[in-house]
């Protein structure tokens, strides 16, 4: 499949494991490269369902003047939203913690961003599957933090991990995109490229 791919120097700019293994799932060859310091900011008065999208065009945007005739980069961003708030990665184990009660009992958003770029072409997009957490003890919530430390994950928690077996209710969407990377509709962009 993906033939048509075969003309470029695929590079996924993301430092996540998850990423580069969800991408490696399509069966196509790339490589990872990842500049230092890429700013991560974004308007305040951006409305909040078009941050991730926002982060990756902004992310693409860096590597415009590394970027050959042959290459076709893949930037992304994800993001959880509980109510009104944004959930980026938590800075420390304490602000772990209080994502994750606060994603307790509680249904919640998250959103990937994504750009695939070219010199001459770009398409950027952003795709949200809705997630529901059953009440998780303060027991279940420390002991999620300390044992798998996910402070490179939006929302403090990785759904491929314990407390995706033992706290998740529902998904509707894509689960791929909550571990960080919509790849179905990743493909069906790559397949019109």
């Amino acid at each position: 499949m993906l033939d048509n791919l075969k003309k470029y120097h695929i590079i996924l700019a993301s430092n996540s494991p998850r990423r580069r293994e969800l991408l490696a799932g399509l069966g196509i060859d790339f490589e990872v490269k990842v500049l230092p310091d890429i700013k991560e900011d974004y308007p305040a008065e951006l409305p909040v369902s078009e941050i991730a999208q926002f982060v990756a065009t902004e992310k693409a945007e860096a590597y415009r003047g590394l970027l050959k005739s042959d290459h076709l980069l893949i930037t992304a961003d994800t993001i959880v939203i509980v109510g009104d708030e944004v959930l980026g990665k938590p800075r420390d184990a304490e602000d772990a913690y209080r994502m994750l009660h606060k994603l307790s009992g509680r249904k919640h958003q998250v959103i990937t961003g994504v750009c695939l770029a070219t010199m001459k072409e770009r398409r950027c997009f952003s795709v949200s599957t809705d997630v529901a957490f059953k009440e998780l003890t303060n027991q279940e919530v420390h002991y999620y933090v300390d044992v798998f430390r996910p402070f490179d994950k939006a929302g403090a928690y990785g759904i491929q991990e314990w407390i995706g077996y033992v706290g998740v209710t529902g998904i509707d969407g894509s689960y791929f995109n909550v571990m960080g990377l919509p790849v179905q509709r990743i493909y069906t962009e790559l397949m019109q490229l």
